[in-house]
């Protein structure tokens, strides 16, 4: 079983708890997923299944789109709802016109701190570790982009938002942040994510409907159509001679539909089976093989050799 499935993350469950469940679900150990969600949030949970986890690299930089609340008063040890508050608690009442002020300061490339229970690491060892055994880690501040943010609506102590952001950005140091510069404190109450690179929530399943959906026998039709995956590369299609060469690691000729660098190769409408490099001209290797002999057990390709012209 091969595939991108986009799940519909639950409050209360790591992004870890939601691989194990879905490798349950399917009977599938290679399971993998594209983008950390802490337990309190929810939304989209893209996972990568079988020789498709090697794809997992191609998403270490995507944007993101996420939509939460924000709650002012208070500052929590973890940023978010799920900490014990830190500090004293204020009665704030917070107007949608000064909030959207703020929200200009916090837009473009900014600087931001991590949170204290996070998973980045310090001197080999994840933040959130030293954290709960009371060793509070002194993390250095790091270079985000906040693409786009808006204030959608605040009521009392309460201010709802959307933000698009680059990959390594914080909703939580973004929450905290904005209640010290209100001089309140504040923290990240809920937050759903609504797209991760080209995947969306419409396209999202409950971990129910996929467990329904296997024991039907349907759960092909839950998996994103492989060529709407990496929508920047272009989809070259090959007979089945080219394919046995590309899953050797052999460096072939395909039609040069483009002057991309890297394009998406195709057995027939579905199959994908590489991510290929041009070498020079309409000469292609494929350096990552999904599926297929020749590959060794990571799926990289061995290094190119004689390069040969089968007929696409």
């Amino acid at each position: 079983m091969n595939g991108v499935l986009i799940i519909d993350k639950p409050a209360g469950l790591t992004s870890h708890d939601v691989v194990n469940r879905v490798r349950r679900i399917l009977r599938q150990r290679s399971v993998g997923h594209l983008g950390t969600l802490d337990p309190l949030a929810t939304g989209v949970l893209p996972l990568v299944i079988g020789h498709l986890t090697r794809l997992a690299q191609f998403y270490n930089s995507s944007e993101k789109t996420y939509e939460g609340v924000i709650r002012f008063g208070f500052a929590t040890d973890t940023y978010d709802s799920d900490g014990e508050p830190s500090g004293s608690t204020q009665e704030v009442k917070v107007s949608l016109e000064q909030l959207q002020r703020l929200a200009t300061r916090f837009r473009g490339s900014i600087e931001q701190t991590p949170p204290p229970f996070s998973a980045k690491k310090i001197r080999g060892v994840p933040a959130y570790k030293l954290a709960r055994n009371h060793q509070p880690p002194i993390l250095q501040p790091v270079q985000v982009e906040i693409k786009e943010l808006e204030i959608l609506a605040a009521e009392a102590d309460r201010a709802s938002f959307r933000a698009r952001v680059a990959s390594g950005t914080y909703m939580r140091s973004l929450a905290h942040d904005m209640g010290q510069q209100m001089g309140c404190g504040a923290h990240l109450e809920c937050l759903r994510r609504a797209a991760l690179g080209e995947f969306e929530l419409h396209q999202a399943h409950t971990l129910e409907e996929l467990a329904t959906a296997y024991e039907a026998g349907t759960t092909q039709e839950m998996f994103v159509h492989p060529r709407r995956l990496l929508p920047l590369l272009p989809c070259v299609t090959v007979d089945n001679e080219a394919a046995t060469y590309i899953r050797r690691g052999r460096a072939v000729n395909l039609p040069d539909f483009s002057l991309s660098r890297q394009v998406k190769v195709f057995l027939g409408q579905r199959e994908l089976i590489a991510i290929a490099t041009r070498v020079a001209g309409t000469l292609f290797h494929a350096g990552i093989v999904l599926g297929g002999g020749g590959t060794g057990t990571d799926g990289w390709a061995p290094g190119i050799r004689r390069p040969l012209r089968p007929p696409v």
